[in-house]
């Protein structure tokens, strides 16, 4: 091995870790933000903001105070209130002991419960926030398909076509087309087209309702890939388009979904077309946990591509309300689906493999941002989700763990014991490092 020979995969480790840090930066600088303002608006003032720990890269300090600063290890951030010990909100019980009545109401402690609740729960909440303002710009940015479905752009594909651009599709071998928006509809009119080199489709072009030649519209053509999947990790690209499974013509994605599903994880050798090019790729599927209806998994092969239609359709700009209610709709999926995972995994329903560390999320940081500014942006989005319902959970020291504490005093009318807090604070930090080491575990060692 030469050192030429390894530098390509430097150059990945490089790239990977930039896009890691940049998501997670951008996701915690959210989180902690939330945290800040909420609690300045409650009136309790802030000490430092910093993204990242140890050794401090830059910092200024404004006309509050707080001390803004970056430092050197971007693994997450926090907000030293006034009156805590650290960043993990310990009491800084000598110096709250010096101060008087209106010094201690800017506190983190000496704040009303109300005040500490609502600062607290703000962190996971502008994540939430982040996501549902990314899927709705994307969303704004990409406008809905046109109705009639419209030809906006046809993408190469090797079979002949005789669609054009701007051609509105009325149906497709003598069945009417439902509408594109009309989800599971449109799903089973595709499924129940043949799978054939060549449809007859009636389209309406200048005004005039006419029949035309064209490929399955929904070919097996790759619009994305899977981060660490069996095509993602023989170099499969986003454009690709499969044409044979062992030797057998594929028309569909369909047909290629029961190529996969049937093959029982047996080896598959690929027909590809990619940009005129024949080429040729041997995969195996590998066992995939997915989700299905009533919050169930199903566990299926796969190889990691989402397909496409043979064409771009064109677009038009959604309302405001619909883009919205559908980032909110999607936000909750993927906190639907993250809880339904996590108690599947602890019910050994399905693999604990499903959990991944911190290798293994900058490995899908690197992939989506390879694929796109677009996808790595929408990553950042579920990614945000991910980080904001985890806070949640009642673990100390995260913040769910805080909510438990001041839910406690909200009852009680006392505080918790600050024996028993910090006990559980150690507790917690050591089943989250154990959480930790077992995720990277999985990175290193699960298929």
């Amino acid at each position: 091995m030469t050192v030429y020979s390894i530098i390509p995969v430097f150059g990945d480790a490089i790239s990977t870790v930039i896009a890691f840090v940049i998501a997670l930066s951008i996701i915690v600088a959210i989180h902690e933000y939330g945290h800040y303002i909420v609690g300045r608006w409650s009136g309790i003032e802030a000490d430092v903001f910093s993204i990242g720990f140890g050794p401090v890269l830059f910092s200024r300090i404004d006309s509050r105070g707080t001390r803004w600063q970056i430092a050197a290890l971007p693994l997450g951030g926090y907000v030293k209130f006034r009156g805590d010990a650290d960043a993990a909100s310990s009491k800084d019980v000598q110096a709250l002991q010096t101060q008087d009545p209106a010094e201690l109401r800017k506190t983190m402690h000496g704040a009303p419960v109300a005040a500490r609740m609502a600062t607290v729960v703000a962190g996971p909440v502008f994540n939430f926030i982040l996501s549902i303002a990314i899927f709705f710009g994307v969303l704004m940015m990409q406008g809905v398909p046109s109705d009639p479905l419209t030809v906006g752009r046809l993408l190469p594909n090797p079979a002949p076509q005789g669609l054009k651009l701007g051609d509105e599709i009325l149906g497709i071998e003598g069945v009417d087309l439902p509408s594109f928006n009309d989800g599971a509809a449109f799903y089973g009119f595709l499924t129940d087209l043949p799978d054939k080199a060549s449809l007859t489709y009636a389209v309406r072009r200048a005004g005039m309702e006419i029949q035309v030649q064209g490929p399955h519209p929904y070919p097996a053509h790759i619009t994305q890939l899977a981060p660490q999947s069996a095509a993602y990790a023989i170099d499969m690209k986003v454009g690709d388009v499969i044409t044979a499974v062992d030797g057998m013509a594929v028309f569909s994605f369909n047909q290629l979904k029961g190529h996969v599903e049937n093959s029982n994880g047996k080896v598959l050798k690929l027909d590809v077309w990619r940009a005129g090019e024949q080429l040729q790729f041997a995969l195996t599927p590998r066992r995939v946990d997915e989700p299905g209806p009533d919050n169930t998994f199903v566990t299926q092969w796969r190889i990691g591509i989402v397909g496409g239609e043979v064409f771009e359709p064109a677009t038009q700009a959604p309302g405001v309300w619909q883009a919205f209610s559908a980032a909110v709709a999607r936000t909750l999926r993927i906190i639907e689906g993250s809880l339904s995972g996590m108690y599947h995994m602890i019910t050994g329903a399905i693999s604990s493999c499903n959990l991944s560390g911190p290798i293994g999320i900058a490995q899908v940081s690197g992939a989506m941002a390879s694929q796109g500014g677009q996808s790595f942006i929408v990553f950042i989005a579920v990614l945000s989700t991910a980080i904001g319902l985890l806070n949640l959970f009642p673990i100390p020291p995260l913040d769910g763990g805080q909510l438990l504490f001041f839910t406690y005093e909200a009852i009680t009318g006392r505080p918790a014991n600050d024996s028993l807090v910090r006990f559980l604070m150690v507790a917690g930090l050591a089943a989250i490092l154990a959480l930790m080491v077992f995720g990277v575990s999985n990175d290193l060692f699960c298929p």
